[in-house]
């Protein structure tokens, strides 16, 4: 007889890859789109900051509005300004709900 292999959901492995926020990283919700690879993010923090798409992951990530992301704030101007670091799928955003990752923020 043959072993029969264990096999993951598609759910599963999408939350086995999940990236959870570690110190200086905050979650938020892309508010508005504003062109040359910016957009308007709502902070969980409180705050609202102009973010910019890195080039590592400008042609490999497609963001919408309401999206899950995770921001990196800049060192100058942390309360204004930040980098778009993670993009979570609708799977995983429940997920980081579900666990309290998301505090203040709804989406």
């Amino acid at each position: 007889m043959g072993k029969k292999k264990f096999e993951l959901s598609q759910e599963e492995v999408e939350i086995a890859k999940i990236r959870i926020p570690k110190e200086g990283e905050v979650l938020g919700i892309v508010e508005m789109m504003l062109g040359g690879d910016k957009m308007r993010v709502r902070c969980d923090d409180g705050k609202t900051r102009i973010c910019r798409i890195p080039g590592r992951l400008r042609k490999r990530v497609w963001i919408a509005v309401d999206d899950l992301v995770l921001v990196q704030p800049w060192k100058a101007q942390s309360d204004e300004r930040g980098d778009v670091i993670f993009k979570y799928t609708p799977t995983q955003a429940n997920w980081l709900k579900r666990k309290g990752y998301v505090k203040t923020i709804s989406f």
